[in-house]
């Protein structure tokens, strides 16, 4: 008889159990233009679909490249969300660009904005609370997708990223400047942001990608009476990111934003 109620007990039990969400970090596929590319997405604990949650677009530098998945999640905000999962109430994607490309070619930014799409549909994502933050590589990449689709995300949050191309990553300039050649990329961007808000940091002692590429940004937005706020840490390198996604305004200033539609 115990054994009867115990059986009777689990399989009332295992709908419940089976229909719980998911959380933390999960891996995922999308198909684009028939390649299959692996990313994550992070999902807060408390995560539920009786409303709709704000979603970052995540675009990792130069070092996480690869096709495993993995990398990107554990550097720039993946690493602030593991040290604070608390801190960030979004739903978080993260794809991975492929060895020896770029974010800023079609491709690779196809399957970013896929992986997107399918996020938001899966999890309950907000369309009009969808922010995009990218750093180094992802920076440029995250410059280039404002460019390209203007109103489309509620603010950027762009960390040592820039324009022109680097001596280093020649292939890796927003389309501005690499493919159509405008007289000044920078003064162009800026248009095309338009009143979208603008967060930039970067260090100044950044042996990578040289300061003056957000120093320009900066300027450019402010000339096109743009809405962009800038932070500029003295004396730190490349991996500005660390401090930028510890700042304790970053999270309700993301928040605040509304989109541009």
């Amino acid at each position: 008889m115990l054994k009867q109620i115990v059986l009777i007990t689990a399989l009332f039990a295992l709908p419940a159990f089976a229909g719980r969400a998911q959380t933390g970090f999960l891996n995922r596929t999308v198909m684009e233009a028939g390649e299959e590319y692996r990313y994550q997405v992070y999902v807060p604990a408390d995560w539920n679909d009786h409303k709709k949650w704000p979603v970052i677009l995540f675009l990792h530098g130069a070092g996480e490249r690869g096709d495993d998945g993995l990398l990107q999640s554990d550097v720039g905000l993946g690493h602030a969300i593991r040290k604070n999962a608390a801190a960030f109430p979004f739903i978080v994607v993260m794809p991975q660009c492929r060895k020896g490309k770029v974010w800023t070619q079609p491709d690779m930014e196809a399957q970013a904005l896929g992986a997107l799409d399918r996020s938001i549909k899966e999890f309950h994502g907000d369309r009009e609370r969808v922010y995009l933050t990218g750093l180094s590589m992802g920076g440029f990449g995250t410059w280039d997708l404002a460019a390209k689709y203007p109103g489309r995300f509620a603010a950027y949050v762009v960390i040592c990223g820039g324009i022109s191309p680097l001596p280093q990553l020649p292939e890796i300039a927003v389309s501005l400047a690499k493919e159509h050649k405008v007289a000044d990329p920078y003064a162009e961007t800026a248009r095309l942001v338009g009143k979208t808000p603008v967060w930039i940091f970067h260090g100044d002692a950044d042996p990578a990608v040289p300061v003056e590429e957000s120093r320009k940004m900066k300027a450019a937005l402010e000339a096109a009476h743009a809405n962009v706020r800038y932070t500029e840490y003295a004396g730190v390198g490349h991996e500005s990111w660390d401090n930028a996604y510890a700042e304790p305004d970053l999270v309700p200033w993301l928040l605040q934003q509304p989109t541009q539609h």
